[in-house]
């Protein structure tokens, strides 16, 4: 049995209906690189249902060990690459042992280690105030800080949507930062913290070199993800409703996520 993954190039557009696959073991009919599969993660929207303040995300209980036993099933081509700082990913996970990248690519971390590795300069402490000062200024929206990047959550004022976007990218073109527009959440990073690098520095070192990879996200913050997937020839997995999207394949919800996972191990 093999995995039907298709063989194409990811292209922007609707993502189509994700088949069932066999046991992520078995090899791909893509003729081409490796058989290995290395399976990269978002977490937020992915791995568990979004909250309207972070602090209240709900991590389903057998979610641990789950990502445990895919790390054991593929040798340690398993990685978690998430918004989050991975201080909270490891407090959320239970100090869960396999490789991650934080705060959207700039924590970097192999499993098997506590060192984490900077792919960007950390955020200007200014600029964290800035951005919480506003947060605060506008009725007292969610501040989130990260080591390389802050953002302000709007979940529950969406009418200021369009207000914060435009502060944060005033304020990233005066400092030289990029600007990430997630759902109901605005996010100024350092050049270099995105998903995309992250995934390449991953695909570069073992036990991921050589490997095929698929990554699994919601979100536009992981487009740069699905797009840095094609030099290795890999595929983007759109967890969520169709949209414009670099990703192949597409997965309904958080739940589907979860079944299609549970039946590879």
């Amino acid at each position: 049995m093999t995995i039907a993954i298709s063989s194409r190039s990811p292209e922007r557009e609707e993502a189509g209906a994700l088949p069932g696959f066999a046991p992520l073991r078995a090899p791909l009919p893509l003729g081409q690189g490796s058989d290995d599969i290395a399976l990269f993660l978002d977490f937020d929207g992915t791995l568990v249902e979004i909250a309207d303040h972070p602090e209240d995300v709900i991590v389903p209980t057998g979610l641990p060990k789950l990502l445990l036993a895919l790390n054991e099933e593929l040798e340690g081509r398993l990685a978690l690459v998430s918004g989050r700082a991975l201080k909270t990913l490891d407090r959320l996970l239970d100090g869960v042992d396999v490789a991650m990248a934080g705060s959207h690519g700039g924590e970097f971390r192999p499993a098997g280690t506590k060192e984490t590795q900077a792919l960007a300069a950390p955020l200007p402490q200014p600029i964290c105030q800035a951005l919480q000062d506003f947060a605060q200024e506008q009725g007292g929206l969610v501040f989130e800080a990260k080591p390389f990047s802050a953002a302000i959550h709007y979940r529950d004022r969406p009418a200021l949507g369009d207000t914060i976007y435009a502060f944060a990218t005033a304020l990233a073109a005066d400092n030289g930062l990029i600007v990430k527009h997630g759902k109901m959440v605005v996010e100024l990073t350092m050049p270099g913290s995105d998903k995309g690098h992250a995934v390449t520095r991953f695909m570069q070192q073992a036990p991921f070199l050589g490997s095929r990879p698929l990554f699994l996200g919601d979100d536009v913050t992981d487009e740069d993800a699905f797009a840095a997937l094609a030099p290795f020839g890999g595929s983007g997995i759109l967890v969520g409703p169709p949209r414009d999207t670099c990703a192949t394949w597409r997965l309904e919800d958080v739940g589907a996520v979860h079944r299609w996972l549970e039946d590879a191990i």
